[in-house]
């Protein structure tokens, strides 16, 4: 059992353990914590070494940077002081030029300040000078200023209605000349691709019948069948001494047509009475309008026309039965349509507005035996009224002058209708419109002061004016043939053109004694 001094020395050794233990941990603390403070500071030192060489290498770049702006701001400023520099000479070039061209113009003031002087001066002198004269002139003429100033107006009169004669002539020359070659091409190759043959015929129609007993039965009792034939058809039927044959007579062409459709039927089939003609003749109508429209669609197939009204497509396939001086009135148009479109692509106008005007520019002439007017005029209503183009409706309305032409179509389309019927071959007249012809044009021609005789040659196509050489001089020789050709235009109608040829001859006569 422990004493009690034990117990104290046991006691004292454990507080001394203690406090051993104690100092021996805070030693190993502090070591521990010098060491942390250490590495710290190593770590701290490091990274403070490498914040200053970044910041070297930081401000190294920032020089350099700073200096290439520097060189690149001094470079542009040299630029700019080059520009300014050379902007301020070139500145100072044009005030110098300015200086030099103002004093060239004060001296050219001056002078015409001079000049003008002198001018009025010389004018005062000249105004003395032709009073003095005026005087003089009165005394040795003893006529009075009036007078002579009317002798001055006719003479100065007379020799500008020469100069303006010769300078007519020289215009008209000129330009024949530039006008003449391209003109003859256009037409000549308009012409040339155009080839179609022309048909020629009357208003009657002829019907063969196999033999002469064949008219008795035409006739009918009483006439009767005659008759009902003529009242369904509006056609007039001539039957007379001709043999094997029966004449249709009437105005309007598709009746004729129909007409001898259904006499032709009629005559095949022997059954001749009055409900027979009536049936035959409803027949051939339908067939007449299906052959009508059947014409009309082919003809704007063949001149390349499309979206047609169905009435305009009926009217043109009437036109097939139609004939002006005996050309027929269908192919004229087709060929209108060609040499309408040809020419306008020569002249680079509107080639679909030319070319359905010319086709359809004769439209009125399927109608124009039941409407009252110019079929021009008739056509051009027609167009308008079943929506063609404006420029289409002028055209038409303007192919024979009764509208004043104011388009190059309208021109294009008058020309080719010309040269349609003005081509050897297309149309033929009856002899006696040919001699009236003829003399109205040399009536015409007789009719100017001076003229002493005319001849119209060439079909009508020229007349030929001998004018008196002491009436009559070149340039009233010119007057004189745009005079006549004006009298003709106005007061004629023909095809084509007419040309007008005035010819003056001085003759010389003497005699040997």
């Amino acid at each position: 059992m422990p004493t009690g001094m034990n117990i104290v020395w046991i006691i004292v050794a454990a507080l001394v353990g203690a406090g051993v233990g104690g100092v021996i941990g805070l030693y190993v603390r502090q070591s521990i914590s010098k060491g942390r403070i250490r590495v710290a500071e190593e770590n701290i030192a490091t990274m403070l070494a490498d914040a200053r060489t970044k910041e070297k290498e930081i401000l190294l770049e920032a020089k350099e940077e700073a200096i290439k702006t520097r060189t690149a701001v001094e470079a542009e400023m040299r630029e700019k002081r080059s520009d300014l520099q050379r902007q301020e000479r070139r500145l100072s070039q044009k005030e110098e030029n300015l200086d030099r061209k103002l004093d060239g113009l004060e001296r050219r003031e001056r002078n015409l300040v001079n000049k003008e002087k002198d001018i009025q001066d010389s004018y005062a002198k000249v105004e003395e000078i032709k009073a003095r004269q005026i005087e003089e002139l009165h005394r040795v003429s003893g006529i009075t200023r009036e007078e002579a100033r009317e002798l001055i107006l006719r003479a100065i009169e007379g020799e500008v209605r020469q100069d303006a004669s010769r300078r007519a002539r020289e215009i008209e020359a000129e330009i024949k000349r530039e006008t003449d070659q391209k003109a003859r091409k256009i037409i000549t190759l308009a012409v040339q691709r155009i080839a179609s043959d022309v048909v020629s015929e009357t208003t009657v129609s002829v019907v063969p019948i196999p033999s002469d007993e064949m008219k008795g039965r035409i006739i009918g009792r009483e006439g009767r069948n005659i008759r009902a034939l003529e009242s369904a058809t509006g056609v007039d039927l001539i039957i007379d001494d001709t043999p094997d044959a029966v004449t249709l007579s009437g105005f309007d062409p598709v009746r004729r047509e129909v007409a001898r459709v259904a006499l032709s039927k009629l005559v095949l089939d022997g059954r001749i009475h009055p409900a027979r003609i009536e049936e035959v003749v409803q027949k051939a109508k339908a067939e007449v309008d299906a052959t009508i429209r059947e014409e009309g669609e082919q003809a704007a197939h063949k001149a390349g026309i499309h979206g047609l009204h169905p009435e305009l497509i009926k009217l043109v396939g009437r036109l097939k039965y139609r004939y002006s001086y005996g050309q027929n009135v269908l192919a004229h148009s087709l060929e209108v349509a060609h040499l309408s479109g040809i020419i306008a692509a020569e002249l680079g106008a509107d080639v679909n507005v030319a070319k359905k005007a010319g086709f359809l520019h004769d439209i009125g002439k399927a109608v124009d035996h039941e409407v009252e007017g110019p079929h021009a005029v008739i056509g051009a209503d027609l167009a308008k009224r079943l929506g063609k183009h404006p420029k289409i409706v002028h055209a038409i309305a303007a192919h024979h002058n009764d509208e004043e032409p104011a388009s190059v179509e309208a021109y294009i389309v008058a020309a080719a209708d010309a040269i349609s019927g003005a081509r050897p071959g297309a149309r033929r007249e009856s002899v006696e419109n040919y001699i009236k012809r003829l003399e109205a044009l040399e009536g015409i021609a007789n009719s100017f002061p001076g003229v002493e005789k005319s001849f119209a040659i060439q079909a009508g196509r020229e007349v030929r004016i001998l004018v008196k050489p002491d009436e009559i001089d070149d340039l009233a020789s010119m007057r004189l043939a745009r005079d006549i050709v004006k009298r003709i235009e106005d007061g004629m109608e023909y095809p084509g053109q007419i040309k007008v040829t005035v010819i003056r001859e001085t003759r010389a006569v003497d005699y040997a004694k």
